[in-house]
Parts: structure tokens; sequence; C-alpha cells
């Protein structure tokens, strides 16, 4: 049996999101037998409070239940974490500071990935308000082109269709229409840059796809193999 480190998931932002990330790290894993692949503890809380909700509105914090979860994944047992969940990522040093194991950057795993001076961004209001891949593209000298006003709303749109389990067929094509937007606005490449939009088909995109979720499978499997 390999010498992998346990990893561990803080999931339910949303249920969906965390079982795709769950099946893309199977899939991924280089693995002919059961016992080559790795140990996962998933912590699948959906009662954490709305992470948007909380930097738009002032909602209640979603950090007290994030917390929790990363402290009884750590006491369980797993060497690291990982959060299928890019506007948590607002939070990631509140996160890091309550517990003793290391938590993955999904966003800086992000756009380490890009190759482009010029980015689309497809991600939820808050995640793209607070900044997060902004800050993480500037440092690299990225530009970050959020869709208009009304892209937006098409964009949270499909993200509500993701979390209800409804037919992605029609909002799969209209996000394919924002982002044709965001190409001709100077986007090279376009960031999935929520995990309900990391469950649309990025084939179909005009735009290069930079999918976070991918990304975020990509480091954890490092991580994990880490000596």
């Amino acid at each position: 049996m390999p010498n992998h480190r346990v990893i561990g998931v803080l999931g339910g932002m949303g249920p969906a999101a965390t079982v795709e990330f769950f099946r893309r790290l199977v899939v991924a894993t280089p693995a002919t037998v059961d016992q080559s692949h790795h140990h996962i503890l998933i912590d699948n809380d959906p009662t954490v409070p709305p992470r948007p909700a909380a930097l738009l509105h002032g909602g209640e914090s979603p950090v007290p239940a994030m917390v929790r979860m990363a402290r009884r994944l750590e006491a369980a047992g797993a060497d690291f974490l990982s959060m299928p969940c890019n506007t948590a990522h607002a939070y990631i040093d509140e996160l890091r500071e309550a517990v003793e194991i290391p938590l993955l950057d999904m966003i800086e795993e992000t756009v380490a990935q890009l190759d482009a001076s010029c980015v689309g961004l497809l991600a939820t209001a808050a995640t793209i308000r607070v900044g997060i891949y902004a800050r993480a593209c500037a440092l690299r000298d990225i530009d970050v082109i959020a869709p208009s006003k009304t892209d937006q709303e098409t964009v949270v749109r499909a993200i509500e269709a993701v979390k209800a389990s409804r037919d992605l067929t029609e909002v799969t094509a209209a996000v394919r229409a924002v982002v044709k937007r965001l190409q001709r606005r100077g986007g090279q490449a376009v960031i999935a840059g929520c995990t309900e939009i990391s469950l649309l088909d990025g084939a179909v995109m005009p735009l290069p796809w930079i999918d976070a979720l991918d990304c975020l499978v990509e480091a954890t499997l490092r991580e994990a193999t880490k000596p």
C-alpha cells in the first residue's frame, strides 16, 4: 500500500461540487487496485451559512461552521485540508489559524496555472467583489475581466441550476455566450472560479477553460503523495 497522506475535504459548499471533487480525485489517481487510492475524509456539511450573503450583505458568518469542520477533519486524522469552494477562500486566513495542519489555497493553485495576460472570471458576485482572484492575478501582472451586470446574473443562474440539480443544457449555452463576450473584451482564457461552474462543460467554451476544481485536484494529489 502506498504511503499516502490522509486528505481532508471541507465539503457541502455545495454538495454537488463536493461529489465532483471526490470523483475527479479518484479518476485522476493513477491506481489499478483499491489499495492504491488515497484515504479521503470528507465532511459534507451543507449547513455552513452562505458565503456570498455574509460577504455582500452582512449575513451570518460561515467561519465558525467552517472552523468546526476543519477541526473535525484534523481530529479524525487528516494530514492536510482541501476546500472545493472558491468563495470560502475569502476566509482562508481564519481557517489556517484554527488548525495545525495545512490548508491548500485553490485560488493560488489556479492562478499559477494561467498562461495569459488577461482572463475572464466566472464566479459568484462575492468572489469577484472581495477580489481574491484579482489580487492573486495582479501579483503576476494578469488582468481580470468580470462579466457585465447582466452576464453576472446569467452566471448566478447557472450556479443555482447546479445547486438545484437541474438540467444544465440551457445554462451551459448561456454561459458560453457570456464567455464569448469576455473574449471580445480581451479575455485570452476564462477561469471557472466557482465549483458549481466547474460542473459545466468547459469543452464547449470559446476560450481555454481554466477550471479551479481541476487545479485543486492536482494540488491535492501532489500534497497527498509528499514524503
